[in-house]
């Protein structure tokens, strides 16, 4: 059952909310924004810090189905768009062959015709919902793919159409919910930006990332969800090649739930830091002494409040 857009900021919240997404107040007025006067909403920041589960969960608040497309280098249109399914024509041709038809304009404007049409995500996203309603678009990880492909979005963006030469132009009438994101690995060109809302993904302040816990693990012990934010909070403020995301922090809470512990000791943030840290220079660099300096220091910051 599909359900109305947002009418404010406060219902905008109370979406994320419902599908257990933490949001500051400045997140849900851009995404409000975006959904209200129909712009895609352009999310950007580090991995892991929730801008792919943003689409998600409006997709299953609002009830629309969710399509996406997850980028990466080399990206076309046959993979993007659309492609034809070139073994139907083939034995579609044949049989026509077969059965003496011999009119090859009629043949052609056969084979060239939607029943023949594989439509990728961007095509697909054009068409509402069986209930009329459009679509929920993720284009993930936009900073992937290459710039000529960037270019091929603005039509898609700007007028929420695709051509296909040999049929026409297919126009979406409702325009779908469009999230993009990306990890800023490269610079996105300023033609696309300027088609959408931007908002910068921040890692959440302790606070917040201690309430993004309660909702997704809710069985953790608060007392240990205290220290693994504690920790990872300092862990950020060191120099690792790749700081731990959101998406990290519950892992590795969910790790440690496996494990039965309800309090980090040094011996079990060495054995499971790498649910945490995803590269061995920057593992080498915090277990041992280093990972037992800043458990300490968490322990005695959270006993000191």
């Amino acid at each position: 059952m599909t359900e109305k857009l947002p009418g404010s900021i406060d219902e905008t919240v109370n979406h994320l909310t419902s599908g257990k997404y933490v949001a500051d107040r400045s997140l849900a007025t851009a995404l409000y924004l975006a959904l209200k006067l129909g712009r895609p909403l352009f999310l950007e920041g580090e991995a892991g810090v929730g801008k792919t589960e943003i689409a998600k969960v409006l997709s299953e608040t609002l009830g629309r189905r969710l399509i996406r497309l997850q980028c990466y280098e080399g990206l076309d249109v046959a993979s993007a768009v659309y492609e034809w399914n070139y073994s139907r024509q083939m034995i579609d041709i044949r049989i026509a062959e077969a059965a003496g038809q011999q009119d090859r304009q009629a043949i052609e404007k056969s084979i060239f015709s939607e029943e023949f049409l594989i439509k990728r995500p961007l095509l697909q996203a054009l068409e509402a919902d069986p209930s009329g309603e459009p679509p929920v678009l993720l284009i993930d990880e936009l900073d992937r793919t290459d710039e000529p492909f960037e270019a091929f979005l603005l039509e898609v963006l700007s007028d929420f159409q695709v051509t296909i030469p040999e049929i026409g132009t297919i126009t979406a009438e409702k325009p779908p919910i469009v999230i993009i994101t990306s990890n800023r690995t490269r610079e996105i060109h300023d033609a696309i930006k300027r088609r959408c809302f931007y908002y910068w993904v921040d890692y959440p302040d302790a606070k917040r990332e201690l309430d993004i816990l309660s909702v997704k693990c809710p069985e953790a012990p608060e007392e240990m969800s205290q220290q693994i934010v504690a920790f990872v909070q300092r862990l950020r403020e060191r120099d690792l090649f790749k700081l731990p995301g959101v998406a990290e922090t519950i892992d590795w809470t969910n790790a440690l739930l496996q494990l039965d512990r309800i309090d980090l000791d040094p011996q079990t943030v060495n054995d499971t830091l790498g649910t945490l840290l995803k590269y061995q220079d920057d593992i080498e660099k915090i277990k041992g002494s280093e990972a037992a300096n800043i458990l300490e220091q968490v322990k005695a910051d959270i006993a000191s409040r």
